[in-house]
């Protein structure tokens, strides 16, 4: 929508004084891969936080059926793969503007410390999957007093 209104683009570049000119400039802006096609890869942002027994990881995964989402566990490094499969439609549509994006997509991250892989919850609610991973004895902070 902002395309549409100039004076609003206008503003907005001068609206963000913690980013320097060319930030600003550039922000919006995407150049066109020359390595693969747009349509068959993106990347799902990951949130991954942590309390003092689990590790817990949430990926925005909108638009995918959970049954086409593959999670693997292996030591350290977790991968979350899945495709989010274009809708295709009858009819004709001329479209200004598509920013959705559709493919296969493949995440892997380090685990910060050792899980229990057997007893690692996965449920998918309004297009975020969630991953709540328990954390291993090993890993676990244990607190020694000092007697005296």
């Amino acid at each position: 929508m902002r395309d549409l209104i100039p004076w609003e683009s206008e503003r907005s570049l001068f609206s963000r004084p913690h980013l320097n000119l060319l930030d600003r400039f550039l922000e919006d802006f995407r150049l066109p891969s020359l390595f693969r096609d747009e349509e068959t890869e993106w990347i799902p942002a990951l949130d991954v936080s942590e309390t003092d027994a689990e590790l817990i990881i949430k990926a925005e995964v909108p638009g995918i059926d959970p049954k086409d989402i593959d999670i693997t566990l292996n030591n350290d490094l977790l991968t979350v793969k899945g495709e989010k499969k274009k809708e295709t439609k009858e009819e004709k549509e001329n479209f200004h503007r598509v920013e959705r994006h559709y493919g296969s997509f493949a995440r892997t991250v380090r685990l910060p410390t050792e899980v229990k892989a057997d007893d690692v919850e996965a449920t998918y609610n309004n297009g975020v999957l969630k991953l709540v991973m328990p954390k291993a004895e090993t890993s676990r902070v244990k607190r020694i007093e000092v007697k005296h």
